[in-house]
C-alpha cells in the first residue's frame, strides 16, 4: 500500500496547476462552510443565547407532569424548589437559578384586555443575567418586595396605551381552576424591541404572584442560565440523576419554535455544502479522466509488469483521495485563519436589528468561533466526493488491456 501512496502522490503532481486549481476549489468550499459554521455558531450564541434570557433561562425544572399537562398552563408546585436551586447552583456553567411562578392569564384596562402569560419572578437572582432588566425603557426593574406593581414590554404599553403608574388588571387562575384578579400599578417598562414578545408576557415578583395565585412560600418552575448556549445537555443529564422527582428540560424543549429557527439555518447550509462540494468533485473526474488517456502506455506497462486491474484502479482512487485530503487541509487552513481573525475583532450587525424580529437580539458584535462544530462530517463528504469522483476514471484505466496500451500513440 505504501506503494501505492507514493505513485499515487507523484501523480497528482504531475500536472501541478490543475490539481492546484482542484485543490484551491475544494479547499476555499470547505472553508466557507467553516466560515459560515462559525457565524451560525456567533449568532446562535448572540440571538438564542438572549432569547433564553428573556423567556426563562436554558433549563427549566417543573413538577412531574408538567410536560403532559403544558397546553393548559398548569399550576403544579415545586415540592423543594430550594433544593432544587441549590443543586442547580453546584453545577458547573450555571451562573444563576431563581425560582418562578408562570401561568396563563390577561391583563385588561379601558383600551382592551390581552391574553399573556403572568410570571412571578425572583428579582434579586434573574436581575443579573436578565435582558430585561437591562432593557429597561422606563420606571424601574421588579424588587423582591414589590406588591401590587407589575412590569411590562412597550409593545404591551403601546397596545393598552399605558405609561409607568398607570393601573392595570391582571387575571388569572389559581391552582384549582379558581379566578384571581387583581389591579396593579405598572411600575416599569422595557423595551428589548420586539413588540411580539413584549406582548406576550407581564412580570410580577414572586411573593405577589404567590399571594395572587394562593401559592404561599411555593413556586412552579426553577429557571436556570448557563454562562453560553450550547453546554445544556451535560446539566441537565446531571441534574435528570440527582432531582429523579422532576422534569428537567432545556429551552429547546420548552421553546420549540426558537430551536427550530436555530437549527433550520444549518439544515440548510449542509444540503448546499453538498451541491458545491460535488461541483468541486466534478473537477477531479475531469483530472482524472484526462490522466487516464494521457497515461494509457504506462497504464499498458503497469499491466505487463504484473500488476492486476484492481490494483491499477486503487492508485487512481488514490489519486482522487488524496486530491481531497490535500483539498481538506488547505480548507481548514484557511478556514482557522479566517475564523481566528474574526474572533479577534467581531462583524458589527448593530446596523440590521431592524431587519428581523430575532435581530433586535443581536447585541452589537457577533463574534464567530473557529466552525469546528461540524468539521468532521463537512471533511468526511469532502474526502468521500473526491473519492467517488475517482472511480468512473479508476474503472476505465482497469479495463485497459495492457498490449493494446502499450501500442497506443
Amino acid at each position: 500500500m505504501n506503494l501505492y501512496l507514493l505513485l499515487a502522490w507523484r501523480n497528482i503532481w504531475r500536472h501541478r496547476r490543475r490539481t492546484v486549481i482542484i485543490v484551491l476549489a475544494m479547499g476555499l468550499t470547505l472553508a466557507m462552510m467553516m466560515l459560515y459554521d462559525g457565524l451560525i455558531d456567533g449568532f446562535n450564541e448572540s440571538i438564542a443565547g438572549n432569547a433564553v434570557r428573556v423567556l426563562g433561562g436554558n433549563i427549566q425544572v417543573h413538577a412531574a407532569g408538567y410536560r403532559a399537562k403544558v397546553d393548559s398552563n398548569p399550576l403544579l408546585p415545586l415540592a423543594d424548589d430550594a433544593a432544587i436551586v441549590q443543586a442547580a447552583l453546584a453545577q458547573p456553567n450555571v451562573i444563576a437559578a431563581g425560582r418562578r411562578i408562570q401561568t396563563g392569564g390577561l391583563i385588561s384596562n379601558r383600551e382592551g384586555a390581552f391574553s399573556l402569560n403572568v410570571i412571578g419572578i425572583e428579582p434579586d437572582a434573574e436581575a443579573p443575567v436578565s435582558l430585561i432588566a437591562e432593557h429597561v425603557l422606563a420606571g424601574r426593574y421588579l424588587q423582591s418586595g414589590d406588591e401590587d406593581v407589575v412590569l411590562i414590554g412597550k409593545g404591551l404599553a403601546d397596545a393598552l396605551s399605558v405609561k409607568v403608574g398607570d393601573r392595570v388588571t391582571l387575571v388569572g387562575s389559581d391552582a384549582h381552576k379558581q379566578n384571581r384578579q387583581r389591579t396593579m400599578t405598572v411600575i416599569g417598562i422595557y423595551d428589548i424591541g420586539i413588540p411580539s414578545l413584549e406582548k406576550s408576557a407581564a412580570y410580577i415578583s414572586l411573593a405577589e404572584a404567590q399571594s395572587l395565585f394562593n401559592l404561599t412560600g411555593q413556586s412552579t418552575e426553577v429557571q436556570i442560565t448557563l454562562e453560553k448556549i450550547g453546554a445544556e445537555q451535560s446539566v441537565v443529564t446531571a441534574l435528570s440523576a440527582a432531582l429523579p422527582n422532576y422534569e428537567v428540560e432545556s429551552w429547546d424543549k420548552n421553546y420549540p419554535e426558537l430551536a427550530n429557527a436555530v437549527n433550520s439555518k444549518g439544515a440548510v447550509m449542509d444540503i448546499f455544502s453538498v451541491v458545491i462540494v460535488m461541483i468541486a468533485g466534478i473537477g477531479i473526474l475531469n483530472l482524472l479522466l484526462m490522466a487516464v488517456y494521457k497515461r494509457t502506455r504506462e497504464i499498458g506497462l503497469l499491466g505487463a509488469m504484473g500488476l492486476k486491474p484492481w490494483q491499477i484502479a486503487t492508485i487512481f482512487i488514490l489519486e482522487g483521495t488524496l486530491i481531497g485530503v490535500v483539498g481538506a487541509a488547505a480548507g481548514i487552513a484557511m478556514g482557522l485563519a479566517v475564523n481566528f481573525s474574526l474572533m479577534q475583532v467581531g462583524m458589527d450587525y448593530s446596523a440590521y436589528a431592524g431587519v428581523a424580529d430575532y435581530m433586535a437580539l443581536i447585541s452589537g458584535r457577533v463574534y464567530p468561533t473557529l466552525g469546528l462544530s461540524k468539521i468532521v462530517w463537512r471533511t468526511g463528504v469532502v474526502l468521500v466526493i473526491a473519492m467517488l469522483a475517482a472511480v468512473i476514471p479508476a474503472v476505465i484505466a482497469a479495463r485497459r488491456e495492457p498490449a493494446q496500451a502499450l501500442h497506443h500513440v
